[in-house]
């Protein structure tokens, strides 16, 4: 049986007599499918070429972001665990904070003595991490404390910027000297000019504002 086909740029259009099995349409099938997939990455490239284009700059601003949250954390948590926790633990503990646990079921071996949560779960006991919870709480609230300090300052920048945006000038130029004087005088302090009146204009001809006087 022969089967005509009739490839067009695409490989959109596909001409097969009307008696044909199964086989020949999953042929069908595999024919188009490049031809669809190139439209559809093809859209999806429009697409993100848009949403580049409307919040590139937010994209941006938000991996910046991200990168100094990610550094802020850890040299949070190396101030925690390194400065704040040690001597914290000796009050507490006698030891690392982190070592402060209670055992909630014992291991396999009888009667042993554990330092550390991590060798008491090794032996297979289960162990209420204490220490633990203590360092990550105190982590939390440093990193909420410095954030809060973060958005207040910011807030307070910001409300000082609109603040000086929305005020007049407290000085205006004078027309005659161009020197500043107070908004509401009515004569200048520096040249004894009227403010209120206008400087004649100089028509040219090197002549100054001195000559048309």
């Amino acid at each position: 049986m022969t089967y005509a086909l009739n490839i067009k740029n695409n490989i959109d259009h596909l001409v097969l007599p009307e008696s044909h099995n199964k086989g020949t349409q999953l042929l069908a099938s595999l024919i188009r499918l490049p031809a669809k997939m190139s439209g559809c990455c093809r859209s999806l490239n429009k697409k993100f070429k848009a949403f580049v284009e409307k919040r590139g700059g937010n994209v941006v601003d938000l991996g910046v972001g991200i990168i100094i949250g990610a550094a802020f954390s850890a040299v949070v948590n190396s101030f925690v665990v390194d400065i704040l926790t040690p001597p914290l633990g000796l009050v507490i503990h006698d030891s690392q904070l982190e070592n402060f646990f209670i055992i909630i079921r014992p291991g396999k071996t009888h009667g042993a003595h554990y330092t550390t949560p991590h060798d008491a779960q090794a032996d297979g006991a289960v162990t209420m991490n204490i220490g633990s919870f203590i360092t990550a709480c105190i982590t939390f609230f440093l990193i909420c404390i410095t954030l809060f300090w973060i958005v207040l300052v910011h807030d307070s920048v910001q409300e000082q910027v609109e603040r000086n945006k929305g005020k007049s000038p407290a000085t205006l130029p004078c027309p005659w000297c161009k020197a500043d004087v107070p908004k509401e005088a009515a004569k200048c302090q520096h040249c004894c000019s009227m403010l209120n009146e206008k400087p004649p204009q100089a028509t040219g001809n090197n002549e100054s504002l001195i000559d048309v006087h």
